[in-house]
């Protein structure tokens, strides 16, 4: 998802040389200074006697990628930042081993029942807009498209908020996603590749809303004290999505993966999210008071996971409707 980290970073730090090395692909934004990384970084080191590195792979879809093209060459031991509505592209891929057990403690709005990965965080898709600026605000796709607002999306091809975006606007008007989409057209202002990208556009003043979390005007309130930063609730209701982890067949870490896979669910890591990744942590894991005012949305209608042949159709379509 992202998470107002622009700082770009390809891994982060680590100390001297334990007996084992852990790699760990994610996505941009969890690996630098304010992000989750460091700090599960410090908590799982202290747990495994271990080294656990964190390499940055893009946005979600990009880690995917990655990740298919390097195959079984990748050094990567587990991957962390895959969602929903990859996961079933993720397993025909046939690269992600089986968890050597079930995730213990989930308690996120819908049942997860999964052999492979392992949720560690969820939250509701949402249009963000600064709250002192506009009093306007679209509670529908179809109200959007009539405005005149400006809106900054990110690519589905290569963020995991841009697909599921595409796959929301899908589940909401089926047949006539396209129809949406064209008249969508002329409020988009950019197609960026990542979320970072396009929230930085919306802090500059580039765009009147901007594709991202419900959870996005907590961070401004908890971390800046500011209460400008609003999301638009939708009549359709939201996309959910719920992020994941999994670790590699090819693996020559097997058991320390498994280890970190089990360590996901604990405490030690579920508490450092809602601050982190501004997310909502997977587990019944307490978050922070800024989170209690921010809207409560019904998820949009749909399956949870999607389909590769619905998924690439959905993008497919998007792609055909901003092109004409």
């Amino acid at each position: 998802m992202k998470k107002f980290l622009f700082a770009a970073a390809l891994s982060l730090p680590f100390g001297s040389v334990a007996a084992e090395t852990l790699t760990v692909y994610t996505y941009d934004s969890f690996v630098t200074d304010w992000g989750p990384g460091p700090q599960i970084k410090a908590a799982f080191e202290a747990e495994c006697d271990c080294t656990l590195q964190f390499v940055s792979a893009g946005d979600g879809a990009a880690l995917l990628a990655r990740l298919r093209l390097e195959g079984a060459r990748t050094e990567a031991d587990v991957a962390l930042g895959l969602d929903n509505s990859l996961v079933e592209q993720a397993r025909d891929i046939g690269i992600f081993a089986p968890l050597a057990a079930a995730p213990e403690g989930l308690a996120l709005p819908v049942a997860w029942e999964d052999d492979t990965f392992v949720p560690y965080d969820w939250g509701y898709l949402a249009f963000v807009y600064d709250n002192t600026k506009l009093s306007d605000v679209p509670d529908s796709f179809e109200a959007l498209a009539a405005s005149d607002l400006r809106i900054v999306i990110q690519d589905p091809r290569s963020s995991t908020p841009g697909l599921g975006l595409v796959l929301w606007v899908k589940a909401a008007y089926g047949e006539e996603a396209g129809a949406i989409w064209q008249g969508l057209s002329d409020n988009i202002v950019t197609v960026t590749k990542g979320w970072s990208g396009a929230y930085g556009m919306f802090l500059e003043g580039e765009a009147d809303m901007v594709l991202s979390y419900t959870t996005s005007p907590a961070y401004h309130l908890i971390a800046e004290d500011d209460a400008t930063k609003s999301a638009a609730q939708f009549s359709e209701g939201h996309y959910m999505q719920v992020e994941v982890a999994a670790k590699l067949v090819s693996s020559d870490q097997q058991a320390l993966a498994d280890e970190f896979l089990a360590f996901i669910t604990t405490d030690a890591f579920q508490t450092v999210i809602p601050e982190t990744n501004w997310m909502y942590p997977a587990t019944g894991a307490a978050v922070p008071e800024g989170f209690s005012g921010m809207i409560n949305p019904a998820p949009v209608s749909g399956a949870l996971t999607i389909s590769d042949a619905n998924r690439k159709a959905a993008v497919e379509e998007w792609v055909r409707a901003l092109s004409q």
